[in-house]
């Protein structure tokens, strides 16, 4: 493990392999370990840089503070891409920190050569959505409220049981390894953040603005409002790709990692 000083906090990240830097943004509860089914193989041709956001693993956050918002960890992620060399890089992000990939690529296109976005989190506001709910009042803001709760409560295992099971199926949290629901449980209290993290929704001139060369990849199997973010968004980027990995679901790069960078390798390289 090495860290970045990135706005004033040190950002800690594991760094495997030579060659183009690939830099990789995990979701909601993960960390830099996130990553790790698909790190050996895509390390073979690149450099990958996993990182672990502000207040995630390996620090044990408390859920106290302010600075637990999507913009911070954009800023974040942008400061640590601009001490990497050489520039531009590839980047990937899934769910939660699939949006984070999206802004930055939003507002700083020059730092990137090739966007990877493993189902993107969030919500669609009415020009990719008309019958978008508001934000507050949202399926994911719910089950992030709910959680957080149970979090509060002590309840920790309740509370990943409930937000795990509500994206991948129930009985999800049960079937995963003890390994895997550790480190979910390390990041637990980053649940009580994220309920004001203030996360604006995807709009179509948003995702039309996208310059950098992107590619969508979906787990054909994933329920819930993810597919529909991944439809709507691919449908507006201009010149993206989609790739939907068979028997997967939302955390495709666990349950099909060889499919998984078969795809990643052959987009990067294209």
């Amino acid at each position: 493990m090495q860290t970045l000083q990135v706005n004033g906090y040190d950002m800690a990240y594991l760094e495997l392999g030579s060659g183009p830097p690939l830099v990789c943004v995990h979701g909601t509860l993960g960390d830099f370990r996130t990553w790790s089914p698909v790190m050996g193989p895509l390390s073979e041709n690149y450099r990958v840089i996993a990182v672990s956001l502000r207040h995630f693993f390996p620090e044990h956050w408390d859920g106290i503070g302010s600075d637990y918002l999507m913009s911070q960890h954009v800023a974040d992620v942008i400061t640590f891409i601009e001490q990497i060399e050489p520039k531009p890089v590839n980047l990937m992000g899934h769910s939660r920190g699939g949006h984070i990939s999206f802004r930055v690529a939003e507002a700083r296109p020059e730092l990137l050569r090739k966007l990877i976005l493993a189902e993107p989190g969030g919500d669609l506001d009415a020009t990719l959505d008309p019958a978008a709910a508001p934000v507050a009042s949202s399926a994911l803001s719910a089950r992030i409220a709910a959680s957080a709760a149970k979090v509060k409560a002590g309840d920790i295992e309740g509370a990943l049981q409930g937000f795990f099971d509500g994206i991948d199926g129930e009985g999800a949290w049960a079937r995963l390894p003890a390994a895997a629901r550790q480190q979910l449980r390390d990041n637990a209290f980053t649940l009580i953040g994220q309920i004001h993290e203030n996360r604006r929704p995807y709009g179509k001139a948003d995702a039309q603005s996208i310059k950098t060369p992107t590619l969508f990849i979906g787990g054909a199997e994933t329920r819930g409002r993810l597919p529909a973010i991944t439809r709507a968004l691919s449908a507006q980027v201009p010149g993206a790709q989609t790739a939907m990995i068979e028997g997967a679901r939302h955390w495709m790069f666990e349950q099909a990692p060889q499919e998984f960078c078969k795809i990643v390798l052959e987009f990067l390289a294209g």
